[in-house]
């Protein structure tokens, strides 16, 4: 990693934004000999913190790409390729040259890099706020623990992106691990096996330095605790095909009683409340003071300035009129085709992004109880969620789940969230190759090297790199 890694992720922390919605967005800026240096007080460690979270709203991460790569991708949703966006990812037809390959893989191991920063900083240090070496242990792990989280999904999502998992490559070749700060460092891929253990690894580390630490907040959402860590981890576990830990995560989130499936009047205005909806269990905050662009509100608003990313004619058809999911398409004043009007609202782009959602976890609850667990508790779990989006007078509650429903449930909650082709790769189900006019042009099959992204030939160009291309690509 002699390049790309070391410059853009390792050397350029830069200036971030505090995201905390108590802080109000200040800004904090550091040099890079003072961000080298090592961290002595707790509100510098909090600030690195926070400023990880501002690099994993990048719009070449959660800020737009990775989110909607899957969409454009899946069976739900397609891109008119208005301005020339995601015409290659659609038509696989990228190079390892394309910025959106070399934008995530900048912005993933640059939310590593100061993970790795907070993770290796030592545990002694000043806190204005107390000098009782308990209570400061106690922060000190509250921060870390978010740290190991960050690292665990951002390793997790360049695992998805970047890894061979779905690919004929024999090698079954992941990604870079770095967990140390390490200017020096030539690392080559690991194995996806070695992969997904350091994620397994993190996310316990994480939920270990979170599980009932007192500076747990559920009411900031924009910051992680135990459980909306349980969430992330259900979802890496849900793709990793380990039902039964999947199941026991589900369980503890609903057992707490802190989050409920949003009300069916309130589903659309829910995705206008930055940090309040009663369903939002982390959310990446945005608000004015803050410019993505492209934004997702962008993409997928009928407004918004792109107009890009389309719902499918079958998608929309496949919620009943009753269904109030159905209220947040809409149409466009000057594109055809039907957009995410009511999930991204807010033109100026300053709605926080939707990391989990409560009905997100009850989805990953239904797939593992029927892979293993109770059909009484996943019909639990699924009655949930239809009663309050379903709105039949007068109201019948459905008696069966069985895996087809809660697939085609996924999608109808789920939709435009980023989830769709990872959940078809995931259930084997080949890739529709979609084309701009909403229809597809064959499809990609399981197996296609096309499958995982292109490492970015800055990184695998260095003289004397470790890194292994993927191939299939620059023929």
């Amino acid at each position: 990693m002699k390049k790309y890694i070391i410059k853009a992720a390792f050397a350029i922390i830069g200036a971030f934004t505090i995201v905390s919605c108590s802080d109000d967005f200040l800004e904090t800026e550091f040099s890079n000999t003072e961000e080298q240096a090592p961290i002595t007080t707790v509100e510098k460690l909090q600030a690195f913190t926070y400023g990880n979270y501002a690099t994993m709203r990048d719009f070449n991460y959660y800020g737009n790409y990775f989110i909607t790569t899957s969409e454009v991708r899946s069976d739900e949703m397609y891109s008119n390729t208005r301005s020339g966006y995601h015409n290659a990812i659609m038509n696989y037809t990228m190079l390892s040259t394309n910025a959106q390959s070399t934008g995530a893989w900048t912005a993933m191991y640059t939310a590593i890099a100061k993970s790795n920063i907070i993770i290796n900083t030592a545990d002694n240090l000043s806190w204005a706020q107390s000098a009782n070496p308990a209570v400061v242990s106690q922060k000190v792990k509250h921060l870390k623990g978010q740290a190991y989280a960050l690292r665990a999904q951002a390793f997790f999502d360049l695992l998805r992106l970047f890894g061979q998992k779905y690919t004929q490559n024999p090698a079954q070749l992941g990604v870079v691990l770095p967990v140390k700060y390490n200017p020096s460092a030539n690392m080559a891929r690991s194995s996806i096996a070695q992969t997904e253990a350091q994620i397994e690894a993190d996310f316990a580390k994480a939920f270990e330095y979170l599980d009932g630490n007192s500076n747990n907040s559920y009411g900031d959402k924009t910051v992680l605790n135990d459980h909306s860590v349980e969430a992330l981890m259900s979802r890496y576990y849900l793709y990793k095909g380990n039902y039964p830990k999947v199941r026991s995560l589900v369980n503890n989130i609903v057992a707490s009683g802190i989050w409920s499936v949003v009300k069916g009047e309130s589903f659309v205005s829910s995705f206008t409340l930055n940090n309040s909806a009663s369903n939002s269990m982390f959310e990446l905050a945005v608000g004015s003071a803050v410019t993505i662009a492209p934004s997702l509100n962008d993409f997928y608003n009928g407004e918004g300035a792109y107009k890009n990313v389309v719902v499918k004619t079958a998608t929309y058809n496949s919620y009943v009129a009753q269904d109030v999911r159905r209220n947040a398409i809409g149409a466009s004043s000057g594109v055809a085709g039907r957009f995410l009007n009511g999930k991204y609202p807010a033109l100026a782009s300053d709605n926080n992004i939707r990391m989990v959602r409560y009905e997100e976890v009850l989805l990953n609850g239904i797939e593992a109880e029927l892979n293993g667990g109770s059909a009484a508790t996943a019909l639990g779990y699924y009655q949930a969620i239809h009663a309050e989006r379903v709105k039949i007078v007068p109201y019948v509650a459905p008696t069966v789940v069985d895996i087809n429903i809660l697939k085609a449930e996924r999608s109808r909650e789920l939709l435009g969230e980023g989830f769709r082709m990872w959940d078809l790769l995931r259930w084997g189900t080949n890739l529709p190759k979609n084309i701009s006019n909403g229809g597809t042009n064959g499809t990609v099959n399981l197996g296609n090297n096309l499958l995982a992204f292109p490492i970015p030939q800055s990184e695998t160009n260095v003289a004397g790199t470790a890194i292994v291309s993927n191939p299939g690509y620059d023929n």
